[in-house]
């Protein structure tokens, strides 16, 4: 099979083998050969004939900047969710994003493609189905050059309409300010959410029925929208993932 050059290229593997191998000048060869004279000398420091690799040596995206990179990879990862599905969710967040930003973005992550859900495992327990409307809220912790962000990520089991918010800390402030946000762009009813036991969620049990014990906004806000607000076990802290994951 004959040698596949660059497009840019202005040898080949015999010619660039001559050079190093001949005693002329460079110039000389530069005349002989109808070549750049500082290709002559690039190819006879050069201990191979192959050309390198063109391009930064630490690809980045031109669209997206690395805490927006951050949260796309964090959200894929955290929700399994096919590329449309992760462009809806997250195109209210990053206005800019494009399909094929998200693409080049998850490619350069080596998660473009989704694992197979069946593989050699044995079956999950199928969840009882529900109607849409049962979100699952979580938080992702992201780090990045300028320290932790966190991404909280709200997914219905059943429709899987989701949306997501970067924040610079992760309370209980941030989290009911959060769920308004939610109630806002999902276009119809929520009936129930559950979320893990954190104190961004709940009250903690140290507190209960003490003189420090008050309301949380975040279930005020739930009951003030017929919401049941559900928690998972305790020391269970994780919400669900399994049917998250479902989604391909």
């Amino acid at each position: 099979m004959g040698q596949v050059r660059h497009g840019s290229a202005t040898t080949t593997h015999a010619v660039r083998a001559a050079i190093q191998r001949s005693q002329a000048t460079n110039a000389a060869l530069s005349r002989e050969l109808g070549i750049n004279v500082k290709t002559v000398a690039k190819w006879r420091k050069r201990e191979t004939l192959e050309d390198r690799k063109t391009g930064p040596t630490k690809p980045s995206s031109t669209v997206l900047s690395t805490d927006e990179e951050s949260m796309v990879v964090a959200f894929r990862r955290h929700t399994l969710l096919s590329l449309d599905d992760c462009l809806y969710a997250l195109q209210p967040t990053i206005p800019h994003l494009t399909r094929s930003s998200l693409h080049r973005c998850l490619q350069r992550h080596g998660i473009s493609r989704l694992p197979d859900m069946e593989g050699d495992k044995p079956k999950r327990q199928k969840f009882k189905r529900y109607p849409i409307g049962y979100f699952h809220i979580d938080i992702a912790e992201l780090r990045t050059n300028e320290g932790k962000l966190y991404l909280f990520v709200a997914i219905d089991r059943i429709s899987k309409f989701a949306v997501a918010q970067l924040v610079d800390k992760a309370n209980r402030k941030t989290a009911w300010e959060f769920l308004e946000a939610v109630l806002e762009a999902v276009p119809y009813k929520i009936y129930t959410i559950l979320t893990d036991n954190g104190i961004q969620f709940c009250e903690q049990p140290r507190n209960r029925n003490t003189a420090y014990s008050r309301p949380m906004r975040f279930d005020m806000i739930c009951e003030a929208n017929g919401i049941e607000h559900r928690l998972t076990k305790p020391n269970h802290p994780w919400t669900g993932n399994p049917p998250i994951c479902e989604a391909v």
